[in-house]
């Protein structure tokens, strides 16, 4: 059985219904898999880079679970990849740790997903703002898997308990799906 690796970057579960929900889903669902919270191991951004980097070689699947901020991942998660995708651990010469590794993302935004489209508000399909995703696996070796999104769930559309429940039913929805896209991956 391969070993899945979920790491959320949202800097703060304690206020998050989304990225909360998807999580508690994914605990229930897939006991087996090991979940790094970020925003409570690293509070202060400061990485424990063997730890993490420890947590990467006993993977076989990485999940990046985030919100979109800006059109990125928010600044932990961001912090998290720099600090521990270093020179002669993911890449270079000597920095092999990561290949053959599989990865797939696990998105939110608060805006809904047919904004993402050129046509659109955003000007862009969601896929454009993954490309660095893309460029990492292929720096590091790893094998670049696509992504689930699901869209509108943000903080301006929890206005009342029904659209909570609502946003809370999307999510486990989204929990749902990547389940059973690591299925597909053989995870």
């Amino acid at each position: 059985m391969s070993h899945i690796l979920i790491v959320s970057g949202h800097p703060d579960l304690k206020v998050s219904v989304a990225n909360a929900t998807i999580l508690g889903t994914l605990e229930k669902e897939l006991p087996e898999a090991e979940i790094a919270r970020l925003d409570s191991l690293y509070p202060d951004f400061r990485i424990d880079v063997n730890k993490e980097q420890e947590r990467l070689i006993r993977s076989d699947v990485i999940v990046l679970q985030f919100p979109l901020f800006w059109y990125s991942s928010p600044s932990l998660l961001e912090r998290w990849m720099e600090e521990t995708f270093t020179h002669g651990f993911s890449h270079g010469s000597t920095g092999h740790q990561l290949q053959g590794k599989k990865v797939l993302l696990s998105i939110t935004a608060g805006a809904p997903a047919e904004m993402y489209t050129v046509d659109g508000p955003m000007g862009f399909h969601i896929e454009d703002f993954l490309h660095c995703y893309e460029a990492m696996c292929r720096l590091t070796g790893m094998e670049y898997c696509g992504y689930v999104f699901t869209g509108g769930i943000g903080y301006v559309t929890r206005t009342d308990d029904k659209a909570i429940a609502v946003q809370k039913e999307r999510s486990r929805e989204h929990a749902l799906r990547l389940i059973s896209r690591l299925k597909e991956l053989g995870a």
